[in-house]
Parts: C-alpha cells; structure tokens; sequence
C-alpha cells in the first residue's frame, strides 16, 4: 500500500484522549476536527517547574534523490520507546505547500511510521503558514502604502520581499508599482518561499508572544539615504503581524500511526533558512516526556549546524543523543554509483560513500561533543556483507550501528534503536559550538565552511564583504550566522558529492536578520525561491470518484 492508503486505514485516537496520555487537559486544547489540537500557552506555564526529557536529535547524511528516511526514522524511534516502555514525544516542523506539489513530496514519515493526519498536515493544517504568509505581506503592503502616503521615514531602498508558500521561480525577480498611479513608485522586488521570510524564523525561535512582537518589531524593513535602518516597528507594523500569528503560535498536536503524541510547529527549510521546528514545541514536549525526538532538515551540515549553533544556543538546549540516518543505497550514490545499479552489492561504492558518513558523524562527535548513533533504514536489497562493513568501519570509531525496519513495521522496527538510545542519552558529553558569538562574521563563516564543511578557504564577493562591513558598523556582527548553501553536498555545488578535491565555499551575499537574530550567509547559486521540476508532484495529486485525496506521498 501506499503511505496514504496505509494512513487512511490506520484508526486514529481522538485527540482529547493524545491530550490526556501527555496530561494535557481537555481545556488546555483548541481542537481542528477529531484529530487536531493547538495547546494552549497555559499548559508549559503549568509545567514549567517539572524536570526536561531527554532531548535526542535525528540528522542524516546529505540528501539524495532515492531518499533517507529521516522523518521515518524519527517517528519509527518514538513509537519504538513507546513500545519498549517509555514516554515519548516528537517535535516535529510542519511541511511546505511547496515541496508537497514539487519533487520532495509530504514530510510525514512514511509506511507505518506517519503522523496523522497525513493529508491535512501535508496541506493547509491548522494554517499556520498561512497565517506567516499573511504578516509577511501585510508588512510588505504597509511599506508601500507608507512611500505612496509621502514617505516620512525616508524610505531610499526597500530590502523586505513579499512571500508565497509555493515553488515559482518566475516571482525571484518581479518588478512592482507599474500601475502608473500618482505616488507608486517602481522598483524591481522579488518573493521568497514563505518557509524562507524571516517571519517563519521569528515564529520558530520565538519564546512567547512577547518575544515575538519584539523580533517583529526588528524586522529591517529597508534603509534610508544616511543608511539608517527602518523597522517593522517605526511602521507600526509589529502590533497587527502579532495579532495575525497569535494563534498560530500555540503549538499543533498530531499523532503517529500508534498514537505517540506529536507537535508539529513551524517549518523553517535548513538549506535556506534554519531548519528546525519551533522553540515553544520543543520545550514544551521536554515538560509533557520522558524522551524527546526531533529532527533538523537536511544533512547535518545544514539541519543539525543550525540546530546546535542557532536553537540551542539561544534556548540554553542541549541533545543528550543525535541519530545520523543514512541507507546503504545513498551510501553507494554519494560514492559514485549509477542509480539504475544502486541494488547491487558494491562495497567499493560503499567506501567511498562511507566519507560522507563520517565526516557528518565526526562533526557531531568532535565538533560538538554529542554522543552519536548511526541508524540505517535497512533495505531488503542491502546485503550482510554491506551490513557488516558499516557496523566494522563505525566500531573502529566508537559509533554503534542500528538496523531500522520501522517504514514496514513501525515502532516495532525501530525497537533496537530505541534500546540503544536509552543507554546513549545515559553516557556523559560536552557539547560546545563550532564558533564563538564574539568572533567577527568572515571568521564565524570560515568556522563552519571549514569545520563542518571540511571546505578549504572562503571566497567572498565584494558584495557580500560590503554587506558585512554595514552589519558590522550597525553592531549586529555578534549575531550567529545562518548559512544557504546546497543540501547535496558539503560544498556549495550540488554536483561535487564526493568532495575529493579541495574546495571553496562561495559567499554571494550576506543578509540581516535583526528580528530573527541571525545573518544569513547566501553561498554557490542558492536561492530562497524554489522552482518545480520537470514533471512536479502536482500532476499526481487529485481527487479520486470517491473524493478522497490521491497522489501525495
């Protein structure tokens, strides 16, 4: 069965009752149907005296198209400490119109390992994005009415894009105010996915309403001709942005196939912007379980950089175990290997996919001091020789290896991983970052590019080394960095999988974020539009004779 058919055919608890087994009270939700609630603020204010969880993290290597399965995975291992006896809860981000109706897909798990339901999460949900999409272009309407009505702040460039929760490369470059109406002045502009404005950042690494009215308020909206910024706030804008996302800040409850709670909140892409799920969701299920699992986007390079030199430096968080997801196919294609042999059993593309493996799984080790776990979505096409060459080449570095089979099984599947995550979490670490705050921006770039990245040097555009300079002089340079970089490699170009070669990262432009609290490091030809491929996932999906949604997967 497809994972919709194996949704839909899975009978889901009533919402109320999810509430009931994480001691949420049935007041304490706003339900969206049977199967949908926000949580009320009331209930971490409750709670907020009670010990954490453990917090475990799930990342993966870099992205390929055959898939990792790391949302899988996620949900596979907290239906797996479900059923060897403990109190999960998973924190997970909301997917993207986009990816749903382009090459990606939906970002609920897959085969028995699904939060539910899938369909409506996969597509309007509680309209959280929405409602980002909403305050993002109601600044961007309140800037230009304010330059149509005199411009009084002295408006000399505009810097805020307008956004659309969509794949459409033709909206990267528009030009805008062509109406010829007195007062509307032209100007070339442009969207980002709505997934990219620095709204959805803010609503994730926002802490309460108050925080996020601030972030808001700091938004830099544009600069003046003495290059002063001008904010959200001197627009007057912050109020009714706040008012727009009040109850899209509660954090959403879902649940898996079997019936493990999940907050599903925010979802910010990592290759483009931060990649996690909101702060609100993750400490909030630190009070309501024992285990906490959650994932960052992408590889670790992008997700779980971002997780650990962003989230948890701002929340004071720290993972007591991380899960790096790979398959034993994507191994063989990141070493090489044609995709239309990736079947057969090559343990020469095997090493030398391996690299990728461990260069993510020494960063989390070495770099961050985490304690680590290789999980392997197990195929039944992966060989015992294969099997055993990953557990010989990961014990020689002190990393245990766990076969996961929770896409046919579900939590079942996942109950040695679960196991080995119990003792994991037990084991003492040092977690530190890949960068001091106080270092200057070039300096925090070429720690990650070459820390992370394993990259050679940084060459920086003399745009981008301007744009520095201006940050630097507004005094924001001790904000951490936020770097778009491609997801398929740890250099900037997409096609250098293997990495063999020494190489470059390319900065082509450098962004402040003032409300979110970040500069965003634009690398290679990374853009914050997406575009849809050739045959994009929108021409399978459809209603069938008896109305029910088909094609999304």
């Amino acid at each position: 069965m497809e994972d919709i058919e194996i949704a839909r055919n899975t009978k889901l608890e009533n919402i109320t009752k999810i509430a009931q087994n994480i001691d949420i009270k049935e007041e304490e939700i706003e339900q969206y149907g049977k199967y949908k609630a926000k949580i009320s603020p009331n209930v971490y204010e409750r709670l907020k005296n009670k010990k954490d969880g453990k917090l475990i993290l799930v990342t993966a290597i870099n992205p390929t198209p055959l898939g990792e399965g790391k949302t899988t995975m996620a949900i596979g291992l907290a239906d797996g400490l479900r059923k060897i006896g403990k109190k999960s809860v998973l924190a997970l981000r909301e997917p993207s119109l986009g990816p749903v109706f382009g090459i990606k897909g939906g970002a609920t798990g897959g085969g028995h390992s699904q939060v539910a339901p899938m369909e409506d999460i996969n597509l309007h949900f509680t309209g959280d994005i929405h409602a980002i999409t909403s305050a993002n272009n109601l600044l961007s309407s309140m800037i230009d009415n304010h330059i149509y009505f005199g411009n009084e702040l002295g408006f000399d460039r505009v810097v805020w894009k307008r956004c659309v929760d969509l794949n459409d490369r033709q909206l990267r470059v528009v030009n805008t105010g062509l109406s010829k109406e007195k007062n509307v002045v032209p100007r070339m502009d442009g969207f980002d996915i709505s997934v990219a404005s620095e709204i959805m950042a803010i609503f994730c690494l926002a802490t309460d309403i108050k925080d996020l009215k601030r972030r808001l308020g700091n938004i830099i909206v544009g600069y003046t001709k003495e290059n002063k910024p001008i904010t959200a706030r001197d627009l007057k804008a912050d109020g009714a942005m706040t008012v727009l996302l009040k109850d899209a800040l509660n954090p959403n409850l879902v649940q898996s196939l079997e019936h493990t709670p999940a907050l599903v909140h925010g979802g910010p892409f990592a290759n483009i912007a931060h990649g996690c799920n909101s702060v609100i969701a993750t400490k909030l299920a630190l009070k309501l379980g024992d285990y906490v699992v959650t994932e960052a986007g992408f590889g670790a390079d992008l997700g779980a950089e971002k997780f650990l030199d962003i989230k948890c430096r701002k929340e004071n968080l720290k993972p007591d175990a991380v899960v790096c997801v790979a398959t034993i196919k994507a191994l063989k294609y990141h070493g090489g290997m044609p995709k239309e042999n990736i079947k057969e059993e090559s343990l020469e593309y095997l090493e030398r996919g391996f690299a990728n493996l461990e260069r993510h799984v020494e960063n989390l080790k070495n770099c961050y001091g985490l304690n680590v776990i290789v999980g392997i979505n197990r195929y039944t096409h992966d060989t015992e020789r294969e099997i055993n060459f990953l557990k010989e080449k990961l014990g020689e570095k002190g990393i245990s290896l766990s076969l996961i089979e929770s896409w046919e099984k579900g939590g079942e599947g996942a109950k040695d991983l679960a196991e080995k995550i119990v003792e994991l979490v037990e084991k003492p670490y040092n977690f530190t970052y890949s960068y001091k705050l106080e270092a200057s921006i070039i300096e925090k770039i070429k720690a990650v590019a070459i820390k992370i990245y394993g990259a050679q040097d940084v060459e920086i555009s003399e745009e981008a080394i301007k744009k520095i300079e201006e940050i630097e002089k507004l005094g924001y340079s001790n904000l951490p960095i936020c770097i778009a970089k491609t997801q398929y490699s740890f250099s900037d170009d997409p096609k250098n999988l293997e990495c063999k070669e020494p190489f470059n990262i390319h900065v082509q432009d450098v962004v402040l974020r003032a409300g979110a609290e970040f500069i965003v490091v634009l690398t290679g030809k990374i853009v914050t539009m997406p575009g849809l491929p050739k045959v994009p996932s929108a021409e399978k999906i459809d209603l069938d004779e008896n109305g029910n949604i088909v094609g999304i997967f």
